[in-house]
């Protein structure tokens, strides 16, 4: 099993965003998940995956534009968005998905 399967099958939830680096809006999505990541602690992951470098990864989870942000918790896709959004409102869409 790959250290990403490990990551997404575990018990702590994971948001991974799918990027690129050639992609603006990724690169403006760089400080607010560093936000989200600082906030939520060792409640939520975030973790990076450039499709470019991965697209067995992208491919698996149909990820067709950039950015792509996926949550997942013990192996299930919980929420999912494609675009750029702030850590204020990341945070709120965890909470929210992660209460219910």
């Amino acid at each position: 099993m790959s250290k990403f399967q490990e990551l997404i099958n575990g018990d702590t939830p994971v948001l991974v965003d799918f990027y690129a680096e050639w992609c603006g809006p990724c690169k403006m999505m760089a400080p607010e998940l560093k936000k989200l990541a600082d906030k939520e602690g060792d409640r939520v992951k975030v973790i990076k995956v450039d499709v470019d470098r991965n697209p067995q990864a992208s491919m698996a989870f149909q990820v067709n534009s950039v950015p792509t942000l996926i949550l997942f918790h013990k192996g299930k896709q919980l929420w999912r968005q494609s675009g750029a959004a702030s850590a204020a409102q990341l945070s709120g869409i965890i909470n929210k998905v992660l209460t219910n």
